[in-house]
């Protein structure tokens, strides 16, 4: 077939949008974290751009989007390609009618591969080894990111059955979401949680990548229908509704339950709506778009504090958000779905579609959920039995930055023990400058 220009030229734009968020998501990560983390935590998210793109060249994109020719297997990963994206190199389109070349179809779905895996980053902050880090990140794209995509994207079994996810909110959300539950769990609390204020250190940098996130999420959304028409029309402006009212519900919320409207609120209640009408964008109306972020708003706004009543240690509220925020995604297409372009799919339940997609709605978050939990406790538990998972007490204390990657993220020496040193000398307390003594005035 040939290639179509503006739906390659639209999907190259969309790549490169769904690949920013990534350093948006290092931003809005790094500014929540304390001073001393913001370094570590940002490397997390580039080291996920590097780690992830490797393994997708090598392997991932065959086993996410491949037929590996046997009928029982297919349902639940792809094929393994030897020669990994070269085989992509001579074809000149998808064989799906969209003209667009194959190899800009699997530079976007990377895209999503990265940052699946950098959300999980957000639960762990503070406290993980890099090097542990780095081994987990393939690790999990091979075994856990990888075959969710096959099984709802590809030609695996939750997509023979019908569940319906347009842009990510179980494939990415849910399952970041998931893994980063299993993965606070087994690292375990920082140090002092609930004792000490781990405030964010700048939240002039969460609302930068907040901002940056919302930009890149127009191509995540708009761009998964794969084309230039009307559901991606309907996907990008059903992405601002919902992430607007849903930025809105959350400070509502703060207003009525702390007497205060904040910036970290506006910026949580966006990404919350981000999350949420990321499975629903290209299969709802506008109307029920409100209804998405009116309720991920208020949920996850809530949702977020469930770390404190059950213990364990989000740092930065990946569950609350990504997991929570995913699943009212993808449950409310049992009810909302619409489908306005796609009259061949199954409508939701308040347009007499019945029980069945609300069924199937239900069981791909616990399906996902459950894979993606069950199997990140094994690796995390394996990697943390064998070459340790979590930094020292002391390092952890001192900060993560200077200890693990000998920089911090501002000038801020005074704030570290002496002897500790970087790549621009010892970072000391600085010595208080003596005072110039003062000059007798003399009388003319």
């Amino acid at each position: 077939m040939k290639i179509d220009s503006g739906t390659t030229a639209w999907m190259l734009a969309a790549t490169a949008l769904v690949l920013l968020m990534t350093p948006g998501l290092a931003f809005f990560y790094g500014g929540m974290t304390r001073a001393k983390s913001v370094l570590n935590m940002m490397m997390m998210s580039f080291a996920a751009i590097i780690t992830v793109t490797v393994a997708w060249v090598l392997f991932g994109h065959s086993l996410a989007f491949t037929d590996n020719g046997s009928s029982l297997l297919n349902n639940f990963v792809g094929g393994f390609d030897a020669l990994g994206l070269q085989s992509l190199v001579d074809t000149a389109t998808k064989d799906d009618g969209t003209g667009m070349p194959s190899l800009v179809f699997s530079a976007f779905q990377l895209t999503f591969a990265i940052i699946t895996v950098a959300l999980i980053s957000g639960a762990i902050a503070d406290r993980a080894k890099f090097g542990a880090w780095v081994l987990f990140s393939v690790i999990w794209a091979t075994i856990v990111y990888f075959p969710v995509a096959h099984w709802v994207w590809g030609t695996g079994w939750l997509n023979a059955l019908g569940i319906e996810d347009f842009a990510g909110g179980t494939v990415v959300h849910i399952n970041a979401g998931a893994a980063a539950l299993a993965l606070a769990l087994v690292l375990g609390k920082r140090q002092g949680w609930r004792k000490e204020p781990m405030r964010p250190h700048n939240l002039t940098l969460v609302l930068l990548g907040t901002g940056l996130l919302w930009f890149g999420w127009f191509g995540f959304n708009a761009g998964s229908e794969l084309a230039v028409d009307g559901t991606a029309g309907l996907a990008f402006m059903n992405t601002q509704i919902a992430t607007a009212v849903a930025a809105g519900a959350w400070l509502v919320v703060e207003k009525i339950r702390d007497g205060h409207a904040t910036s970290l609120g506006v910026a949580s209640g966006a990404v919350a709506g981000l999350v949420a009408i990321t499975p629903a964008c290209g299969f709802v109306d506008p109307w029920a778009a409100m209804v998405i972020g009116l309720l991920a708003g208020a949920i996850c706004a809530y949702a977020v504090g469930l770390k404190y009543r059950l213990g364990f240690d989000d740092s930065l509220d990946v569950v609350g958000v990504h997991l929570v925020g995913g699943i009212v995604g993808a449950v409310s297409l049992g009810f909302l779905a619409a489908y306005p372009f796609l009259e061949q799919q199954n409508e939701g339940l308040f347009y007499g579609g019945g029980l069945t997609q609300l069924g199937l709605q239900v069981l791909g978050p616990v399906a996902v959920g459950g894979y993606s939990f069950v199997v990140t406790w094994v690796v995390g538990k394996i990697i943390d039995r064998t070459m340790g998972f979590r930094i020292s007490a002391e390092d952890e204390q001192t900060g993560i930055d200077v200890t693990t990657h000998a920089e911090t993220g501002y000038d801020l020496g005074t704030i570290y023990s002496s002897g500790v040193s970087s790549p621009n000398g010892p970072l000391t307390p600085a010595t208080k400058p003596a005072t110039k003594p003062a000059t007798k005035k003399v009388d003319a």
